[in-house]
């Protein structure tokens, strides 16, 4: 049996927890229902109370990086979402960057330019968190996250501390071992190589420029929505559907990049899904593709 809204929330005076609270003001897209309960641990210790008590008290448990790469839909998520944006935390060690869950992929590069360090530089302009980079195997411009990840740290279910090296979490195109564990991400170490920070820094803002010109960055957007088939490029196949500008409500298929949907302004998750929906049903109709979504989807109807 659930324990009553109050008293859960009365366990943890020292960990923020939100009832109700939209996740519209968390994600990418500026879309999503409410979370029955939120929660923002700043520890692996106050992240550990959580679990372990939201399973006692049969609560639905979702952990979000920074909602960067979801759509969360219209109805909302019950039981508990933790968000891991405090636990940030980022340290370079000879050739390795430790960071935190919550801490941004971009903020992560940038330590390692900081400290000299190549391998990262891929990862400058990936708007994720690091466990959501580990979880989906994120990469751009020719590099993935697990190309470079040395071990993870996690959390399972039950609240039990575990270690995967980088052959252990089986990383392939947009998948990892984590999404068939369910278990939670903590922490990752990335192995890098000595290098000439002028470089690194080059190629980081080289790298940025070519994805401000090409990428809608001015407007919410949960990233690239599909993944890309074997022996085509997701974009082309839109743009020769002549389904840039699709828009249902406020959600668009985007103008500049056709692998992107965009928020013009007010869109619902529920227009981001029938946009999703149109093109996956035209794409397959015009040329037998079929595209698997990347973004992650989430939450009630």
């Amino acid at each position: 049996m659930k324990i009553k809204t109050a008293s859960f929330v009365d366990q943890f005076p020292e960990i923020e927890i939100l009832k109700n609270e939209s996740l519209a003001k968390y994600t990418n897209t500026r879309t999503g229902g409410p979370a029955e309960f939120l929660a923002f641990p700043n520890s692996i210790k106050q992240l550990r109370q959580l679990v372990m008590s939201a399973r006692q008290a049969d609560l639905e448990l979702t952990v979000l990086g920074n909602a960067s790469n979801l759509i969360v839909r219209d109805g909302g998520i019950d039981g508990l979402v933790i968000i891991l944006q405090k636990m940030n935390k980022i340290t370079c060690v000879a050739d390795q960057v430790v960071a935190e869950a919550g801490a941004a992929m971009i903020q992560a590069t940038e330590v390692a330019w900081q400290n000299g360090l190549t391998g990262l530089e891929f990862a400058a302009g990936i708007p994720g968190s690091v466990g959501g980079a580990i979880f989906m195997n994120a990469g751009a411009y020719g590099g993935e996250v697990g190309q470079v990840v040395k071990k993870v740290k996690v959390i399972d279910r039950q609240g039990n501390l575990k270690n995967y090296s980088q052959e252990d979490l089986q990383f392939s195109y947009r998948h990892s071992r984590i999404q068939d564990e369910d278990d939670l991400i903590i922490e990752a170490t990335f192995s890098l190589k000595p290098g000439q920070p002028t470089l690194i820094r080059k190629k980081m803002d080289d790298l940025n420029f070519r994805r401000a010109a090409k990428q809608p960055l001015e407007y919410p957007s949960c990233g690239s929505v599909f993944k890309r088939p074997k022996g085509y490029y997701t974009g082309k196949l839109i743009h020769d559907a002549e389904l840039q500008g699709y828009r249902v409500g406020d959600a668009q298929v985007s103008l500049k990049h056709a692998g992107f949907i965009v928020n013009l302004n007010h869109a619902t998750a529920g227009d981001y899904l029938a946009v999703i929906q149109h093109v996956q049903a035209i794409i397959w109709q015009k040329f037998q593709v079929h595209l698997e979504t990347e973004v992650r989807i989430i939450g009630k109807n």
